[in-house]
């Protein structure tokens, strides 16, 4: 059974992605108004803002990872976490969940096989970004058109989600007052405890800039390729896109067309906006591909000198840990 389960978490993303593209493109697009929609958009304009886009999650989120692994559990180089991250966004054209796993393993060999505390502090940028996208979520609510009626996805995300904060919450106050044993809680305080809001403000400031960048480089980017979406409902649902996103494809594609156009299909037609959401795919499929191209030899030269200098009972050497962009 271990071994179908594994073999099975392999093959979903596949099987998703497969089913997805069937539906998007093999039942509910009109090609012939996807291929003009795309004909109509300022191309130049569009790849530019997805460009910039894609870069800033790439720095924003590699240089608070960096932090978080510089301040919780080893001085290590901010170039060398750039350089694993960036040799494994090779991966994420294939899967999100490969390239973190390739990212986790890489800031293990560099902390010395310390994979409990670098996961502790990988969690670090990963619960700060939620936190800040669900309060984003909170904060447009009450100016979304529409009223509840016309907004129900984002009312009942947004309360399930805060539910969910508020009984972890809760459960972990009466399991450190009253001995309350509730399955989790533990490893929650612990975290807690180890990571107090105080010292998390830095990572709280970078995601609140990077959210903001991203409504107005999405917002801009929409509108160069023809579709006028309202500011405060790409602030309400941007959130819920990155929610679909968590679901396993390959590189997103279906996944981000069918979220796209589910969710601000009020603001322009599907095969336009199935257009649009197939055009930003493509555009992080190159840039990914680029990065991963760029960093790979690095990334594996770095942990392999590593690797090598730990098993010879050796300190590890600063020129180990070498600028990646000396080509």
């Amino acid at each position: 059974m271990a071994w179908l389960a594994k073999r099975w978490r392999h093959i979903l993303p596949w099987v998703v992605s497969a089913a997805l593209l069937v539906y998007v493109f093999g039942y509910a697009t009109d090609w012939q108004k996807l291929r003009a929609a795309t004909e109509a958009a300022n191309m130049p304009l569009f790849l530019a803002f997805a460009t910039a886009d894609r870069l800033a999650f790439f720095l924003v989120w590699t240089w608070l990872q960096a932090m978080a692994m510089q301040r919780f559990v080893a001085q290590v180089p901010m170039r060398s976490v750039f350089a694993i991250r960036g040799g494994s966004e090779l991966l994420r054209t294939v899967s999100n969940p490969l390239s973190d796993a390739a990212f986790f393993l890489g800031l293990g060999q560099l902390a010395g096989g310390r994979y409990d505390a670098v996961f502790a502090a990988a969690l670090v940028p990963a619960i700060v970004h939620f936190l800040v996208m669900l309060g984003q979520m909170t904060l447009a609510l009450p100016f979304l058109s529409g009223g509840l009626a016309g907004n129900r996805d984002v009312w009942i995300t947004t309360g399930v989600l805060w539910l969910v904060v508020a009984g972890m919450t809760i459960a972990t106050r009466l399991s450190a007052q009253r001995n309350v044993g509730v399955p989790g809680t533990n490893r929650v305080r612990d975290w807690l405890e180890r990571f107090p809001l105080r010292s998390l403000r830095p990572f709280f400031v970078g995601f609140i800039a990077l959210t903001v960048f991203d409504v107005l480089i999405q917002g801009l980017a929409s509108r160069a390729f023809g579709v006028d979406i309202d500011w405060i409902a790409l602030a309400a649902r941007i959130p819920l896109l990155y929610l679909a996103l968590v679901v396993p494809t390959l590189g997103n594609f279906g996944t981000r067309e069918v979220a796209w156009a589910g969710l601000f299909a009020e603001f322009g037609d599907k095969d336009t906006l199935f257009a649009y959401a197939l055009a930003v795919n493509a555009v992080f499929l190159v840039l990914n591909l680029m990065i991963g191209i760029v960093f790979l030899a690095h990334a594996l030269r770095l942990v392999s000198a590593v690797r090598r200098a730990r098993s010879e009972g050796e300190e590890v050497k600063d020129r180990l840990l070498h600028d990646p962009t000396d080509l």
